[in-house]
């Protein structure tokens, strides 16, 4: 198994560095004892590389005992961090860093195409930017036409603007055997569903005069989770599972189910329902 951090010298940087980027990044660190803010840089950056597990290395650079590579790639301070990706140089990091910055690039370097993606399309869909997340997502299709996960991402987002009829036809293109694809489903069967119900402020105000109606409660919830008020719309079914299990097939259970694909399996307020539903039903 390849060491995750070695030393380079001029010597050993076409094999160790160049030719290794070619499969993992290469976080290429100057450094030396003598200057202690390169040393702990150095010290954080060996704890950070080893839970990676082979996806990204770490070279050291001491230029106490040759400058030759410091001079080659202009380095004028340290600590100071060259990545090299395919061959290439490309990202250069002057000067201590906090630790956070340091994972925050070590994430970025590991994480696939379609991760980076999402961290990216989250980003543009918290600012409401639903042209330059759409651009995002035809340009990576055009570059990864068979992957699939883009293509999801595309029909959720366009469930997400509105844009029902060019979600089905995108969601059309992705496999049934996709396990992401039931995300944009579930996200185009609560918008499609709301369609056809009374608007949000006439079923809470149908709700408050009759809090019994299960089939308010429910129509409710649909409409909470289409506008994405997921924890209203989780409450709002907990409460039809609470009150009668029975009720349109357990259709409290159901919906709380379609909820937690929409949020996915990571999400906090997913884990929290969750627990609530499984400690209801045992």
């Amino acid at each position: 198994m390849e060491a995750q951090v070695f030393p380079v010298s001029p010597e050993s940087f076409q094999s160790d560095v160049i030719e290794r980027s070619r499969q993992n990044p290469v976080v290429l660190l100057f450094w030396t004892d003598q200057v202690q803010p390169s040393a702990e840089t150095k010290r954080q950056l060996e704890a950070l590389v080893a839970h990676y597990q082979g996806k990204v290395f770490l070279g050291l650079v001491d230029v106490a005992e040759d400058q030759t590579l410091a001079q080659q790639l202009r380095v004028q301070g340290l600590p100071s961090i060259r990545v090299i990706k395919g061959g290439q140089l490309v990202e250069q990091v002057d000067g201590p860093q906090p630790e956070e910055n340091l994972r925050q690039l070590l994430d970025t370097l590991t994480m696939s195409s379609s991760e980076l993606l999402k961290e990216q399309l989250a980003l543009c869909l918290q600012q409401g930017d639903f042209a330059a997340a759409l651009d995002m997502l035809q340009q990576a299709i055009d570059q990864e036409p068979n992957n699939p996960a883009f293509r999801v991402e595309l029909a959720d987002v366009l469930a997400l603007k509105g844009d029902l009829e060019g979600a089905r036809t995108a969601l059309a293109t992705v496999g049934e055997d996709v396990e992401e694809r039931k995300r944009p489903q579930a996200r185009l069967q609560f918008a499609e569903e709301a369609v056809g119900l009374p608007g949000l402020d006439e079923l809470a105000r149908t709700r408050d005069r009759e809090p019994d109606d299960l089939e308010i409660c429910y129509q409710l919830s649909v409409q909470e989770a289409a506008a994405g008020h997921y924890e209203a719309a989780l409450e709002l079914a907990m409460t039809i599972l609470r009150t009668d299990r029975e009720f349109r097939d357990d259709i409290g259970r159901m919906t709380m189910i379609r909820i937690f694909t929409l949020l996915g399996k990571t999400s906090d307020l997913a884990g929290r329902y969750r627990r609530q539903m499984f400690n209801y039903m045992h």
